[in-house]
Order: C-alpha cells, then structure tokens, then sequence
C-alpha cells in the first residue's frame, strides 16, 4: 500500500541538488564559490538547486541573497521564531558577554529553562537533559531505552531520518545510498492516508497490524523489543498528519509489547502543528522519551531529551553522561528567548491560524490543478503538497516536484521535497509566516504549474 509498483524510490537527500555538469551554467562569482568550497569540504556536502544560492541575510520569514534579491523562506523550520529574531539575538549577545561554560558548574539558565520546558510537557515527563544536535539527542534515547528494556530491537517507519550519528544514521532509511541499517531494525510501513482512502478506523487497524507484524518477526529472529521511534507528522514519509490519533493507537501497541516510544519532535514540536505545543499531543500520546533540535534555540546549536525519570534512571545508574557544551548558558538564553517569543507573540494561534488559512489556499490550487496535484494536506505550518501523474491512481510525480521546486525558486521562494518518491513539495516555513506570504506563495505555485502544464 505504501509503495507503488515499478517505480523507483527516491533519496529524499539527493533530490532538488547542484549537480556539477550544471556548474557552465552559473555566474563566474558563483561557480567559483561552489569550486572553492568543494575543494575545501569535499563532496559530502550537499547544495540545493541548479544554481545555488548565496544568502547573505535573513529576517523573519524572508532571505536575501548577495544581488540583493528576497526571498520568501517556505522551507527552513530551525529559525522557528523567524531569521534573526531581535529578542533571541539580543538575548545571546547579553549572555556572551557574561560567561558561556559547561554544566559541571552551576547556572540558573539550565536550571529556569528545565523548569519552563517541563511544564510543558505531560505530567509523567519529569527530567530534562541536553545534547547540542537532533542527532545526539535521538542517539542518546535510543541507548536509554536499550538500557532500559534489556532489548535491542527499534522500530521505524519506511522513510524515517532520525540523524546522523553511527546509531542513528543506522535508523535512518531515507538517507539511502550505502547507508547499511542495524539488524535489528524493522521498518513499519509509510502511514500513507492519501492512498488508503478515508476509513480512519481501518487505517488505524492496518497500522496497528503491521505494527504487531514487525514485533513478531523481531521475536522470530530472538530479537526483544527496545523501543518505536516516530516523528508525529512523519515528515520524511511525506508529512502525514491524518487520521488524528492513529499513532497513538500503534504506541499502545508497542506498550503492550515491552516497548518505549520516544517522540522525536525536532520537526513537529514547538507550536509547528498548531494544533497544540508539541506533535505527539494531536494524537493522544504520551511518549516515554522526547526529543528535541536546534528549532529549540532557533538555529543556535542545542537540543534535548525529556523522559519519564524511572527511565532514564535505568541508564543513569549504569552510565555517566556529559555533553562537553550541551546546555551551556547562551543555547540556554537563546531557548529561553524562544519560549518567551513564542509565549508574548501567541505563536501557537498565529500558527494554527494562518496555517489553517495556507492549507485553504493550497486547495484551491489543488482543486484548479487536479490532474497534477494530488492532494494539500497539513497542519498548522507544517504542509505537504503531493504531485501525481494521474489524480485516480495516485501515481507519483517526482519529475513535476522536482520542476515545480526550481519553478518556485525563480519566483524567489525556498521549499523542498520529501515523501518515498521526492513527490511531495515539504513546506514548513518560520512561524512568524504571514498570512500575507500564503498569497506570494499560492500565486506563485499557481503560475508555475500553469507554466509547466503548457
């Protein structure tokens, strides 16, 4: 059901780059950029689009780049609070100009933001601990619920991205390549509701089946169940915010099995859904374990882990933890100003508000290019516009993502794509995003697939 016959999958981290037989086509100061920073870092890095862009500036929701030209970012979700948000930048200034140390000494930052993030949470998540990358944080759950449970088995859908560390690159499937996964991995299939159709309840049945499916081929091979870790809108599957609760269900599932769930919520967290503070509560969950990225602080490097405090007991009372920087009191102040933003500006109704606004909009443009657009689907300012080469079987088309994402760029707006095939344009802008923007950007899309369907 997840994946269509015949058709190639695609790496959603080499989807939408600068490729170098493309490098005639830039401008002299360009290409000799590009050449000299391949020469120096080498050929991991990535760049988006044909002609990559220099950015020189950011505020809000908007980029300039070195001609001076503005773009409208639809795309970058670690800024949360926007570009250069005038609070969190004075708030790190002050800071730097104070002390910036480790957390083997004492500072109130560490200690008012654990109380301000916990709060936040559900009343079981009791401990708070800090890393300085997604990576780290979702690499450090995984070992705790292995310390936990005794078991070594990890749940993950299809297409999940949960880092790049040794651990966690290994629970990684949408980075593709020679990337090998661990043994004892099994992949849950893509909550696809777009093709499934509209039975939320037999939906959520299927999920939960094949839920139970993987932990029973887990126990075949000898293998106990550690834990499932899921970000709530799935957002490297395609983002797949629907049916509300199905995922909640499944988590009982893997509860009645031994299991913990950890909540990544690097992408949904922090008033992205609208809906409410953090993903996991659109669907009911409580998760054993949380985790959290740099949209934490904005873009400064910090991230963290929330868990219920008899779980990470079990792997305190075996294993020391220190994170030489993670915690340090200017990620603290910038995390700190990230909650008063978004507490002083009504983050969270401005983003259920003018996401609900966005995602109107983007029917529309469904609706007037039905026989290429698939299906708009999203909550808050996390959406998902999925392209197809016929509406009735739902065939994807990442061919026309791929046209549509450089068609945008040229109009001056940043997205990208995601989904098993690259098919599905992931927009997930600041959540200072305007619903003056939603207009820019609907026109925008409007045009370039009327250009494109000539």
């Amino acid at each position: 059901m997840s994946y269509v016959p015949g058709l190639a999958k695609s790496s959603i981290l080499d989807c939408n780059r600068f490729n170098s037989m493309d490098a005639d086509s830039l401008d002299p100061t360009t290409r000799e950029l590009v050449k000299r920073r391949k020469s120096c870092m080498g050929s991991s890095y990535r760049l988006f689009y044909k002609r990559p862009l220099n950015l020189v500036k950011g505020e809000g929701e908007y980029l300039w780049d070195a001609e001076g030209n503005k773009y409208l970012d639809a795309y970058n979700n670690i800024p949360s609070m926007g570009h250069s948000h005038p609070k969190i930048v004075e708030a790190v200034h002050e800071q730097m100009k104070k002390i910036n140390t480790h957390t083997r000494y004492l500072h109130e930052n560490i200690i008012n933001y654990s109380e301000r993030l916990l709060s936040l949470m559900p009343k079981e998540i009791d401990r708070a601990m800090y890393m300085c990358s997604g990576s780290e944080a979702n690499d450090l759950a995984l070992r705790i619920c292995m310390a936990y449970t005794g078991g070594t088995g990890i749940l993950i859908s299809q297409e999940a991205y949960h880092g790049n560390t040794q651990l966690v690159s290994a629970i990684s499937p949408s980075i593709g390549g020679g990337q090998k996964l661990l043994d004892s991995v099994r992949l849950v299939p893509t909550p696809d509701f777009y093709r499934f159709g509209d039975d939320a309840e037999g939906f959520t049945k299927w999920y939960c089946d094949e839920i139970q499916k993987q932990i029973d081929d887990m126990k075949a091979h000898g293998i106990k169940l550690a834990c499932f870790i899921a970000d709530s809108i799935f957002s490297s599957d395609g983002v797949l915010p629907y049916p509300k609760g199905f995922l909640k269900a499944a988590v009982d599932v893997v509860h009645k099995n031994g299991g913990l769930f950890i909540g990544d919520e690097v992408q949904p967290g922090f008033c992205r859904s609208g809906d409410s503070f953090w993903g996991f509560l659109r669907h009911g969950i409580t998760p054993d374990l949380v985790t959290m990225g740099k949209p934490m602080a904005n873009g400064i490097p910090c991230s963290g882990l929330c868990g219920k405090h008899e779980i990470l007991e079990a792997f305190s009372e075996k294993f020391p933890y220190f994170n030489t920087f993670a915690g340090n009191p200017v990620s603290m102040a910038a995390a700190i100003a990230v909650l008063d933003v978004i507490e002083k500006e009504n983050i969270l109704e401005h983003t259920k508000t003018v996401g609900a606004d966005f995602l109107k909009a983007l029917k529309e443009v469904q609706a007037k290019h039905g026989e290429s657009v698939g299906d708009a689907r999203g909550a808050g300012l996390f959406i998902g516009i999925e392209f197809v080469k016929d509406p009735e079987s739902k065939t994807p088309d990442p061919e026309l993502a791929q046209l549509v994402i450089n068609k945008m760029y040229e109009k001056k707006i940043l997205t990208s794509n995601c989904g098993p095939y690259g098919n599905v344009l992931k927009v997930r802008p600041p959540l200072v995003f305007k619903s003056e923007d939603i207009d820019w950007f609907v026109s925008a899309l409007d045009e370039s697939l009327t250009e494109l369907n000539r």
